[in-house]
């Protein structure tokens, strides 16, 4: 960042952790909200963002460990991993989940990334997510399924956003790769933006965000440094200490009027990710901050 530093945003962010996360949510999901903490005086730092948390980033804790990360952190979305839920569960249990998600004042909003190798795994998906009431399963179908993929999506009115999975995968290394499988299909089939996996894959996430609007249902919000032992190429590290252009991306969101939802997967350290993910939300309302005071005036 040229004009404010690192240093600047974090202690804009610091400021900007008192207020209150969604306004707009609260408008549109008043009686979920009722259970949450009162909101502060102050704006939407999201500027109408739907900024939530992925909750693989609490794979390796409990169901309320995760519940309680994200209340620490002020945000009130969720995509539902099945470390969490399971993907064999029963209505009862999905709609028990779903529902303490739902008291903490958080809202499921997709689920993932549901592996799909064949029809019975795509049947299972949208029932699960059906059962949940999520609009999105963000998902890694092998290319196979892809056409039972088109007719459930018509059938059901449910998103599928296919996951790239960066340099390694075959299939869906950017996400470009995987619009070039799904451009002819049914527009409900569209895409999940890792932006680390991406940019490991050789493509700037901000680039890929604004070309793949159009089909762009969700993002997997994180940053990657270069691994110090020099094992494995890029890990991931706390949003603003590593390489990605998070400005550029937060900009793109708003200037797309991005609607899906901005889900934060924060893989450093899976035993105590709360400390890091907490760091990753504060810099990115820095951010949103810096875009506030310095947008264009007409």
């Amino acid at each position: 960042m040229n004009a404010h530093s690192r240093r600047d945003i974090l202690k804009s962010s610091a400021m900007l952790a008192a207020l209150a996360p969604l306004a707009a949510f609260a408008q549109q999901q008043p009686d979920l909200l009722k259970k949450s903490e009162p909101a502060a005086q102050g704006a939407d730092p999201w500027k109408g963002l739907k900024v939530g948390v992925a909750s693989y980033t609490f794979h390796a804790l409990p169901l309320q460990a995760c519940i309680d990360g994200i209340k620490q952190v002020n945000l009130h979305y969720v995509s539902i991993k099945d470390a969490h839920l399971k993907m064999n569960s029963t209505t009862e249990e999905r709609k028990d989940v779903v529902q303490k998600f739902k008291d903490a004042g958080i809202l499921p909003i997709s689920c993932g990334v549901v592996s799909m190798n064949n029809e019975a795994d795509c049947v299972n998906a949208f029932a699960y997510a059906k059962d949940i009431g999520v609009p999105v399963i963000v998902a890694y179908p092998k290319p196979a399924v892809l056409p039972i993929l088109d007719k459930l999506v018509k059938e059901h009115d449910l998103k599928i956003a296919i996951h790239n999975h960066g340099p390694e995968n075959k299939d869906y290394k950017s996400p470009y790769d995987a619009m070039n499988y799904i451009e002819k299909l049914d527009p409900r089939i569209g895409l999940c933006i890792d932006v680390g996996h991406t940019k490991r894959a050789g493509v700037e996430p901000v680039e890929a965000i604004r070309k793949c609007k159009d089909r762009l249902y969700e993002v997997h919000m994180k940053d990657i440094v270069t691994d110090p032992s020099g094992k494995n190429g890029n890990v991931g590290t706390e949003v603003g200490r590593g390489i990605l252009d998070i400005r550029g991306m937060f900009q793109a969101f708003l200037d797309i009027g991005f609607t899906g939802h901005v889900s934060y997967e924060f893989e450093k350290a899976a035993k105590n990710p709360l400390p890091g993910l907490a760091e990753s939300v504060g810099y990115c309302k820095g951010v949103m901050s810096f875009l506030q005071a310095n947008k264009p005036t007409a």
